[in-house]
């Protein structure tokens, strides 16, 4: 027997739904950017770090629904079989994404560092989560932890001036305490982010210290991510307008692909890949409705030629 309307309907949607879901929402938020683990392995043979490991993971997952950022420990904090750990998500996440994002770590680090490494920190698109026994070495806020530059260089001038500018926008907007900015600014799209129990000044200063970094690494990079231990910033230079914002060109500054390196396209990759299946679903749906027109059509012809 033939498909009903209402079937073809429900097929349609479930298919462009699913394929939304997996290829925009959990594969961007979920995408490994850098990982750090220790070299040491848990002391203990009674296993007791192992299981507060087990706790404080459970713990973090359970409050990523509801904060984007929260740090506890776990096990008495003058012993060395304590650990204790934090999880940050992106400013900008839902509850649920940001719950998406940290349910994914503990996996990652199983994989990636061993279930029984005494220290680990995992970066995804979405957010991280570190961890570390108690009388862990402690880290510089400053310190350096990944960098990642275009491969596409401006070759025009005035990059140079509108970037700093860009990261001005940085320092003032995680200046007002919440800790997170992001915005455009002639064309570059710039995002900063401090952890979440840094102060306002700190905080300004440490994203001070990773455009520095970015400056002297990425020099002339139309994108770069610079990550620190209690901050990062990331930019992206769109010389035809960011793509959404209703921003105009790159006022006349030159690109070229100039060096090999990493790039930061997976974004704007996620973002057309939207847009396509968004076009195909309005078609799909608009198929739809003149399937069910026809169908409502038919069936009053029918029942028009029936009265006679």
């Amino acid at each position: 027997m033939a498909p009903s309307n209402s079937h073809i309907i429900l097929i349609f949607l479930t298919i462009t739904s699913s394929i939304y879901k997996s290829s925009v929402s959990a594969d961007d938020l979920t995408s490994l950017v850098y990982k750090g683990c220790a070299n040491q392995k848990f002391q203990d043979p009674s296993g007791i770090s192992s299981q507060n490991l087990q706790s404080l993971y459970s713990n973090l997952i359970t409050q990523s629904s509801s904060s984007n950022f929260y740090n506890q420990t776990v096990g008495n904090d003058q012993l060395p079989t304590s650990v204790t750990g934090l999880y940050q998500c992106r400013g900008d996440l839902t509850g649920q994404d940001c719950a998406t994002c940290v349910k994914k770590i503990p996996d990652v680090i199983n994989k990636v560092c061993g279930g029984d490494t005494i220290a680990a920190r995992v970066q995804l698109n979405g957010c991280y989560l570190k961890y570390e026994v108690v009388g862990f070495p402690p880290d510089s806020t400053t310190e350096l932890l990944y960098k990642q530059c275009g491969s596409n260089r401006a070759s025009g001038s005035g990059f140079d001036t509108r970037l700093e500018s860009a990261f001005g926008q940085i320092e003032k907007g995680v200046g007002n305490g919440k800790g997170y900015y992001s915005g455009v600014y002639e064309s570059v799209y710039v995002l900063g982010q401090c952890e979440g129990d840094l102060g306002s000044s700190d905080c300004v200063n440490c994203v001070k210290s990773a455009e520095q970094n970015a400056q002297s690494a990425c020099g002339s990079s139309l994108s770069g991510q610079i990550y620190l231990q209690k901050c990062y910033i990331s930019y992206t230079y769109y010389p035809n307008g960011v793509p959404g914002s209703g921003t105009a060109g790159g006022g006349g500054i030159q690109t070229g692909a100039t060096e090999a390196g990493g790039g930061s396209g997976g974004h704007n990759t996620q973002k057309t890949v939207a847009i396509i299946i968004g076009g195909l679903a309005g078609l799909f749906l608009g198929i739809a409705f003149l399937l069910v027109l026809k169908s409502a059509f038919m069936k009053k012809k029918e029942k028009h030629y029936s009265g006679y």
